[in-house]
Order: C-alpha cells, then structure tokens, then sequence
C-alpha cells in the first residue's frame, strides 16, 4: 500500500534508501574514513555508530519496501513462489553456525586468525556463512517475488554479501598477510570449494548439531513473525 510521505510510497525512496543502506557500509568501512572516525570516537564507539547508521538505514528500507507500489516483472508460479521455504531453512543455519563458531572474518575475532586451528565447523565449508547466508536470502526471495520492489530491495542485500565478502578478506590480508595465507589456505570463500579442492577435511559433527537446530529454531520464529514484518506470509494459503 503507497503511502504520501517523501521516505516511502515509491519505487525511487525504496531505491533511495537502498543506495544509502549500501553506500553507508562501503564508506564508513572505507579504511581512510574508518580510521579517522575510531581515532576520534575510539573502536568500540565508532562499531555502535555504524550499527546505528545500518538499523535505521535497514528499517527504512523495510518500510519502503512495504509501502512500494507493486509492479510485476515476472510471474511467480507456485514453484518459484514456495521455492524460498526450502532454500531459507540453509540460510538460517549458516547464519546461526556464522555467529555461534569462531571466524576470523568476523567482527572483533582478529585474535582467531592467529590460533593453531583458525578454522572449525562451518568456517570450513566457507570463511563467510553469514554473508552465504544473506546471499540465499536474497536470491530466494527475487525468485520467489517477481516484483520491482523485491528486486531492488535484495539486490542491495546481494551486492553488500558479495562484494562485502571481497573487501573483508582485503582488510584482513592486509592487517595480517603471513596469518590469512594460513587460513585462506584450508577456507574457501565459496561454500565447499576448499573441501572439493581437498585443501581440508570436515566431519559433519564439527558442525556442532546444536547450532543447527538453533538455525532451524530461529527459522521457524522468523516464519511466525514474517506477516507482522512484511506485511505478507510465506507460507501456502
């Protein structure tokens, strides 16, 4: 449903807050600005600015997206449009196993990269499970939407995993070269490539199967408060 207000009620505010949601992450972690504002405001100060900055950017997208008008660019068969309860069951896994084992490509672990095992569970299958995470997210739900708004929405999502994936392997060569070509060696930025190039081994209880049914239980919660969030249910009617 369009909405009067400038910030919502059409396609250029969803594209609009989607450019600055994207822009605000690569310029605040462009390493110039970065190091300027954590000199002035100190590392921990500077990461709730920039949480800040995400969450309202984020809202405003939502809100944006749910008071875009809708404009069809293909039509979702029932395949397509069910094809997101299958893909974002993975997702959540990876987005739990992500936050719940230790990464050095994740937020404040530095130290991880310079264990003798810097790489465990699913760091193994890829070194960036959440952003693989957002990934399938995305992916999923333009498959499973067809609309311009979706479109727009997850595409800035998609381009922030992917290209985020890229500079943050960057930053942590450069922060620690001798360290990250002992990880990268036995991780691989696309899910399983390490595995398939036999640069390392998995068993399936490295995963650690609570952190499994964790992704799965937050899975279900998100299915139950989908229609509150987004205005829409993604379950079969």
């Amino acid at each position: 449903m369009a909405q009067n207000g400038a910030m919502t009620g059409s396609i250029a505010a969803l594209l609009i807050a989607s450019l600055l949601f994207v822009g605000s992450h690569f310029v605040l972690a462009a390493p110039p600005l970065r190091a300027v504002l954590v000199g002035r405001l100190g590392e921990r100060p500077f990461l709730g600015l920039y949480s800040l900055v995400s969450i309202v950017l984020l809202v405003w997208m939502v809100l944006a997206w749910r008071d875009a008008p809708y404009v069809e660019l293909w039509f979702a068969g029932a395949a397509l449009r069910h094809s997101s309860l299958v893909v974002m069951p993975f997702a959540f896994i990876l987005l739990a196993g992500g936050f719940l084992t230790p990464n050095p490509t994740a937020l404040m672990q530095d130290k991880v990269l310079k264990g003798e095992a810097p790489a465990h569970g699913i760091v193994k299958i890829t070194r960036h499970p959440a952003m693989w995470a957002i990934v399938l997210w995305a992916l999923s739900h333009i498959a499973a939407n067809g609309d311009l708004a979706t479109v727009i929405f997850m595409a800035a999502l998609l381009v922030l995993a992917l290209v985020g994936m890229v500079r943050i392997d960057a930053k942590k060569r450069a922060a620690a070269p001798d360290a990250w070509a002992h990880f990268a060696a036995v991780t691989s930025r696309v899910p399983f490539m390490a595995l398939a190039q036999g640069r390392t081994t998995m068993a399936l209880s490295e995963l650690g199967w609570w952190k499994v049914g964790v992704g799965l239980l937050l899975y279900t919660l998100f299915l139950a408060v989908h229609g509150w969030l987004f205005g829409v249910s993604p379950l079969p009617v």
